[in-house]
Parts: C-alpha cells; sequence; structure tokens
C-alpha cells in the first residue's frame, strides 16, 4: 500500500531509519563497554524488541506491568520494571517473577522493602530487588550521599526473600539540558555519582552485581562509562523532534510521524486545520527551553520534507498549522497528506494501536503496540 493511501490520522515507522538507529546504539553500547537494557515504553512492540536486542543479553525494560506481560509471553524472559514497586502491585509482580528467568523491581523505600520481602517468603520465591537512586533528577531516588543509599542496599542484601540486585538510577534532567557541554556534564555526572555509590557499597563488603544508568540524551554525550555495567534508554530507536533539537540525533535520524490530512483551509486567519490532535500527537511541548517556538511538532509533506511549519495549537481531534505564505497555503489544499514528526516520540506511540512500517513509499507491515497498565 503507499503511504498516502493510509487512513488518517495513522502512525508511520521509517523502517530503514530505525534498524539504523538500533544498529548505531548497540555499536555504541559495546564501545562503551556496557550491556545495553533498552526500555521498550518508547515503542510497547515486540517486532522492535527484537530488534534492540539482537546480539546483546536480550534483557529489557518495560514501565506497566501489562507491558512486561506481554514482552514475557512473545519470550522476554529478562525484565526490569522501571517504576518503583507499591504493595498493590506485589501480587503480580511476583506472578511475573515465577514465570521470568529475571523478573527485576525496584524501589527507594525501607518500609516497602520489608513488606515485599514478606511478600516473597509468604510465596516461597526470591525477588531481584534494585534500589533507585536520584543523581539530580528528583523525581523518585534516594541521594546517592544520604544514609538510605547504603542502608536500603543492606536491608535488601540482609532479606531472607530478596536479592539486591544493584543500583539504578535515570538522569531525566538531561531533557533541559541547553547545549552539548551542559548535557555531557550531567552524564559525567550520572556516572560519577553511581560508580562512587557502588565503590562505597563495595567497601561496605556489599556485592553491588548491576550499576546501571541511562537516558538517550546521556547516552549521545558520555564519553565513557567506568564503573557502569548497564545502560538503557529507548527514544534512541525513533527519536523525536525534542531529541533532534538537544542534539541528541539529526532529524534525519528521526523515524516516527504521524500521517495526517488536511480537513480545512483558512486564507484569512492563514492557517490550516488537520486531523490529528491531542490524541494522534500528545500534547508534549518538546524542547521549548531551547526553541520556544517549538509548537507540537514539526509539518513535512508526505515524502518526509520539511516545509518549515509547527503545529501550533491543539484540541483533542484538529491540529492547527498557521501558514504566513500564501504560496505555501495554496499548495496546502484539504484532502492534502502530510505528515507531523512530533516533539516526543515515545508519548506519540501510544496514542495509538498500531504501526504502520514504511519502507521507501510502502506500507509494508502492521506492528502492534501494547497499551494499558
Amino acid at each position: 500500500m503507499l503511504l498516502e493511501n493510509l487512513k488518517t490520522p495513522s502512525l508511520v515507522l521509517d523502517a530503514n531509519r530505525m534498524r539504523r538507529n538500533a544498529e548505531r546504539i548497540m555499536a555504541r553500547a559495546k564501545s562503551l563497554n556496557v550491556v545495553l537494557r533498552p526500555h521498550v515504553k518508547t515503542h510497547k512492540c515486540v517486532e522492535i524488541a527484537r530488534l534492540q536486542t539482537a546480539g546483546n543479553a536480550g534483557g529489557i525494560m518495560v514501565s506497566t506491568l501489562a507491558e512486561a506481560d506481554h514482552f514475557l509471553k512473545n519470550g522476554f524472559t529478562d525484565l526490569t520494571y522501571g517504576v518503583p514497586i507499591e504493595t498493590g502491585k506485589f501480587v503480580e509482580a511476583i506472578r511475573l517473577a515465577k514465570a521470568c528467568e529475571r523478573f527485576s523491581i525496584l524501589t527507594d523505600h525501607a518500609e516497602t522493602a520489608e513488606s515485599l520481602n514478606e511478600a516473597a517468603r509468604n510465596e516461597n520465591i526470591k525477588l531481584d530487588v534494585f534500589v533507585k537512586i536520584d543523581c539530580g533528577y528528583h523525581r523518585c531516588g534516594v541521594e546517592p550521599h544520604a544514609p538510605e543509599a547504603v542502608a536500603i542496599p543492606r536491608l535488601i542484601s540482609d532479606s531472607s526473600n530478596l536479592n539486591f540486585a544493584g543500583i539504578l538510577t535515570h538522569a531525566g534532567h538531561s531533557y533541559h539540558a541547553r547545549s552539548p557541554e551542559e548535557l555531557l556534564a550531567i552524564a559525567r555526572s550520572e556516572r560519577d555519582s553511581m560508580s562512587e555509590l557502588a565503590q562505597r557499597l563495595k567497601d561496605k563488603n556489599l556485592d553491588v552485581p548491576t550499576v546501571s544508568i541511562g537516558s538517550t540524551p546521556t547516552m549521545s554525550q558520555i564519553d565513557h562509562t567506568d564503573g557502569i555495567t548497564e545502560f538503557r534508554c529507548g527514544n534512541y530507536i525513533f527519536y523525536d523532534a525534542f531529541q533532534a533539537t538537544l542534539g541528541s540525533c539529526s532529524f534525519e535520524d528521526c523515524a516516527l510521524t504521524v500521517l495526517t490530512a488536511i480537513v480545512h483551509r483558512d486564507f484569512s486567519r492563514g492557517k490550516i486545520v488537520i486531523d490529528a490532535g491531542a490524541i494522534a500527537l500528545s500534547k508534549d511541548r518538546g524542547a521549548i527551553e531551547i526553541d520556544e517556538n517549538s509548537g507540537y511538532g514539526r509539518v513535512l509533506d508526505v515524502a518526509g520534507n520539511d516545509l518549515s511549519l509547527r503545529v501550533n495549537r491543539l484540541s483533542q481531534e484538529h491540529g492547527e498549522i498557521e501558514v504566513s505564505d500564501e504560496a505555501i497555503l495554496q499548495r496546502l489544499k484539504v484532502g492534502s497528506r502530510l505528515r507531523i514528526l512530533a516533539n516526543h516520540s515515545c508519548l506519540t506511540a501510544a496514542q495509538h494501536a498500531h504501526y504502520h512500517v514504511l519502507e521507501g513509499d510502502q506500507i509494508v507491515d502492521y506492528w502492534e503496540i501494547r497499551r494499558g497498565w
């Protein structure tokens, strides 16, 4: 099927760009001497995860237990659940752990670890547990120099039914870097705070099997990973307008777009309206700290050429694009197809049920996206 014949809005995946992105990051992980654990929340798709894990350890990170169950049923048996565990998810997590070769969870809370140990003991199972460390993002995690950064690993290590899997962090604040130099500084700080904590734990006779860091922006800049054993990132498989603006990639690396149709043209107001709104694109504003005019995505023609336009406003089913050049507005007729390079590919993908896989100008396959919690 030709791309322009798809129903709109549709999620379009450029397979060649995706494969290049996967190969590049696999090679970078190898050169940095770290295990790559892709975060599959970006795509929630078995076919893509298989591509990402070719030639490495095969482990993945998931963001929901529904994802964990879906990937387990499709042959993935080394899973890390990337949200701090809470008591309401113990039963499901234990069920998954019994079915996996390795199912790791994480916590930053001593009382949760104690309750988890009791639940695991009642089910006669040992659970692998990471301690989540805050390396500067300040979303979740224990500060690396806080007493809890040693006390919680000790508690887990001494528990009857928990295995201390190691320490894990995410430099989410890397998305707010304003320059490559600032991004490199964040990457170095993430690495150094974790390697120093790992050494401190070892000095206190605690084994630290895995020291896990990662984000797509820091992977693009980090100069070495001494003291680190695992790197986790996810967005790299597609990239997006945010990453390209940040400098993690070029716009030519971005593999995911939304095909949309023009449904209205207004010469008096200098705008067109498309049938891709917030529930097709998401409302992520992107890298507004670098580009205050980022809008809700870049506008491309159906062949993927940048038209130097942005999606300026969104409602649920509609996107509005300001067009000041009347000659361009004349060409953008009702019924014409456009492609939107969204600001955040992870959120955009999560709005859709499947990918339309593009090779050249032909749609050659159709891949499911596993949504839900």
